[in-house]
């Protein structure tokens, strides 16, 4: 700067909207005067036009020209002096045309009015006291400011407004807080960070990802024409925005979760009825160049593979349990769990499962709304999905999104421009690179939850269940080699089928997975999991292992064969009976069926071997040893 050495500013000219209409119009018409003494010209004058004698700078120096102006103004009436016009041309010169305007007339009240800063401090208390409480009304935050008053020990000096000025109060202090609104709203606006949201750059496929589980709304038909509501357990990479997996199931557990890993990293093959548009052969995805590096993609639908590097999640019990980190270890994943009561650090997935909602799961027969006061009446009655078709649908509805276009993909250069999850996997894909991660049947064994026991003479006891095989005898009441687990053995079990588990058998290089079926396999007709077997047994508290395993058959028979009593009549059963046995069919549906146990697997005890030999029945079995990713 030069001159005064003072660093001159733009003025905040647009600050003349806070000022009354007649206060800005006042200072508009002070503003063409003082241009006038200024530059001669006021600011309307026509292009060319020639200043007055009396305001041309080349004639007149300012302190005229004021002079002049002040004479001008007063024969027109508005009296004024020559100092008046030098102040308001400074102030002009120093801020614009607000400092033109009266300042008396933009004064503003203080935000409380007259309200003591005592009272707005207890309102403030009386409403931060709503974020963990139920809802209430108004008049009861009112009421419990007042008490907050009444508490302090200079309350007598305190002036406590009327009742309508505290709901004034109220209205200004509650705005946003959701106090007396939905308490899972407020919940989630209270675990708000105050500082400003931050993002984690994710540069590749898998660097970052997101899992997460929710009621899914929609009701599906389960066996025996039980209605229920399924859980849906989702996986998105941050860096693409591709839903990587999505399983339904009855009830999420950490096996469900464990599989969810296997599924982002195993090619989505083709089902019957999908349109070929569907396939990845005919998406934007380099599919000649991929097919090159992992043959199986060659008839694979149009979603990526991607191999997870950090899944972000939360504290549910399914995703920090020991299995699903077991997981994450075996396959280096880096697991993150988030801070407590923070759905914002994962708040990729959280959408996402809401655009599931409104994208997919409102349009599925038996749509139950995302609330109770949102359900229609009869859903159950009316035509429903099963399970298996449900997820083949939603399988399907992946690959669709896959294709469409996302918001949080648009090009920063060209922001109109918004790309498809396939589209950005593409383009990373390019200074990324591909690396298959071939799945086998040992690596799913490896995911399923683990337990560390003894193996006996009789075998080994599992929740009142006795497995047992010949390959198991040179490690009966044998030291496993593990000082830290005391010598037991490590097995894993599908908590969803309990007709085998595997035992690590340590004795060799490399170690090898010994599968042992279940003792009494040869009574039960239909694969069955956990949560059939604990039903069967709170229904025979004191029975032995043989009847809780007649008791569970009979359960699941019932349910397949319609139940009737000693006429012939149809018998009525519970609802948790129908429940039970419901839920166990959808879990064990949609799995390869291997060749059954032979008869001579099957331990006889003594007190069997001289009754006839049951006939061995095929089961539905899961077999993950026989390649169970791969999809016909």
């Amino acid at each position: 700067m030069t001159g005064t050495g003072k660093e001159r500013r733009v003025p905040a000219s647009a600050r003349i909207a806070e000022f009354p209409q007649t206060a800005a119009e006042q200072a508009r018409w002070w503003e063409r005067h003082i241009l006038e003494v200024l530059e001669g010209l006021p600011p309307d004058a026509p292009a060319g036009t020639v200043p007055r004698p009396e305001f041309d700078p080349e004639r007149n120096s300012l302190a005229q020209r004021e002079r002049t102006k002040a004479a001008e103004l007063t024969a027109a009436g508005h009296s004024m002096t020559a100092s008046g016009v030098k102040q308001r041309r400074q102030r002009y010169q120093r801020d614009g045309l607000v400092g033109l305007a009266d300042g008396r007339s933009a004064k503003q009240m203080p935000s409380f009015g007259r309200v003591a800063p005592a009272v707005v401090e207890a309102m403030r208390q009386a409403i931060e006291e709503t974020a963990e409480a139920s809802s209430r009304t108004i008049g009861f935050v009112v009421w419990r400011a007042t008490q907050i008053l009444a508490a302090r020990e200079d309350s007598q000096d305190i002036e406590v407004p009327s009742q309508r000025t505290l709901y004034r109060l109220f209205d200004k202090l509650a705005t946003g807080t959701h106090a007396t609104g939905s308490a899972t709203t407020r919940r989630s606006v209270n675990s708000r960070p105050a500082r400003p949201f931050g993002e984690v750059p994710a540069c590749a496929p898998g660097e970052w990802m997101q899992i997460d589980s929710t009621p899914l709304d929609v009701l599906v038909r389960l066996d025996d024409g039980i209605a229920e509501k399924v859980e849906l357990t989702a996986m998105i990479d941050l860096a693409t925005r591709s839903l990587a997996a999505a399983v339904l199931r009855p009830t999420t557990k950490a096996a469900d979760a464990s599989a969810l890993l296997a599924r982002s990293i195993t090619p989505e093959m083709m089902r019957p009825g999908w349109s070929e548009a569907l396939r990845m052969s005919r998406s934007v995805l380099p599919h000649r160049r991929l097919v090159s590096l992992d043959e199986r993609l060659e008839h694979a639908a149009a979603r990526p593979v991607i191999v997870p590097d950090t899944i972000v999640c939360d504290h549910g019990k399914v995703f920090i349990s020991n299995n699903f980190r077991a997981s994450c270890r075996y396959l280096g994943i880096s697991l993150q769990p988030t801070h407590k009561a923070s759905p914002f650090e994962k708040g990729a997935i959280e959408k996402t499962l809401g655009s599931v909602a409104t994208l997919f799961a409102q349009f599925v027969a038996g749509y139950t709304g995302r609330s109770v006061d949102r359900r229609g009446r009869g859903l159950e009655n009316g035509p429903l999905w099963s399970l298996p078709e449900l997820q083949g649908l939603l399988d399907e509805w992946i690959v669709i999104w896959q294709n469409r276009r996302h918001d949080a993909l648009r090009d920063p250069d060209s922001p109109k421009r918004a790309f498809t999850p396939n589209e950005k996997y593409a383009m990373l894909l390019e200074s990324c690179g591909y690396v298959p991660a071939l799945f086998r049947g040992e690596d799913y064994v490896e995911l399923l939850p683990e337990r560390w026991q003894a193996i006996n003479s009789y075998g080994i006891r599992i929740n009142h269940r006795t497995y047992d095989d010949a390959e198991l005898t040179p490690l009966r009441r044998q030291h496993s080699g593990v000082a830290e687990k005391k010598g037991l053995w490590e097995i894993h079990y599908d908590p969803y089928d309990v007709s085998r588990v595997w035992v690590r058998d340590r004795r060799g290089e490399p170690a090898r997975w010994i599968t042992v079926f279940w003792k009494h396999l040869h009574r039960v007709g239909t694969p069955f999991g956990e949560m059939a077997w604990d039903h069967a047994r709170d229904q025979v508290p004191d029975g032995t292992e043989e009847q809780i395993a007649d008791a569970a058959a009979d359960l699941l028979r019932r349910a397949h064969g319609g139940p009737t009593d000693t006429k012939g009549r149809t018998a009525r059963r519970s609802k948790r009976d129908r429940r039970v046995a419901a839920r166990t069919r959808a879990t064990a549906t949609g799995r390869p069926v291997p060749d059954p146990p032979s008869a001579e697997s099957v331990s006889v005890s003594d007190d069997e071997a001289d009754a006839e030999v049951a006939k061995v029945i095929p089961l539905g079995l899961f077999d993950p040893l026989a390649n169970p990713w791969r999809r016909t």
